[in-house]
């Protein structure tokens, strides 16, 4: 029987993504991300339980998600656990389980961001002057 390590998760960026280089010049970017549920109770008390992930990305996908995620937004991620280890400056042990994500899906609209001003004139007529729509955006 083969084995699975797989996690997907949709959520909200509680952390802007912070990119580093790896000394190969490689992009990583990670950000935390929450998910939560909200149940009752066997009293009737609603509750809401909220969980935080770490996410890691490389390459491409790192670039991507520094570019367009923020602390806020909705994605889904979708990925395999890792459980990474080092020794803290107090000399003890530590570990943290991470998503290592091989897609990352940006939820929320873009916002309506203004044109740069020497493409104003170039604008399409269907945009207000100065602004792109989100849907007419090539990502």
């Amino acid at each position: 029987m083969a084995n699975l390590n797989k996690v997907m998760i949709i959520g909200n960026v509680g952390t802007d993504p912070e990119m580093r280089f790896t000394p190969n010049g490689n992009p990583v970017t990670s950000f935390r991300m929450a998910t939560s549920r909200i149940f009752t109770t066997s009293e009737g008390e609603r509750k809401q339980e909220t969980e935080w992930f770490t996410v890691v990305t490389w390459n491409k996908l790192a670039e991507s998600c520094n570019q367009f995620l923020a602390k806020g937004r909705r994605a889904y991620v979708e990925g395999r656990l890792r459980t990474r280890s080092w020794e803290g400056q107090d000399g003890q042990r530590r570990s943290r389980v991470e998503i290592v994500a091989d897609r990352v899906l940006f939820l929320d609209r873009q916002a309506v961001a203004p044109l740069p001003e020497s493409e104003e004139a170039g604008a399409t007529a269907g945009a207000t002057e100065g602004e792109v729509e989100a849907g007419e955006l090539p990502f």
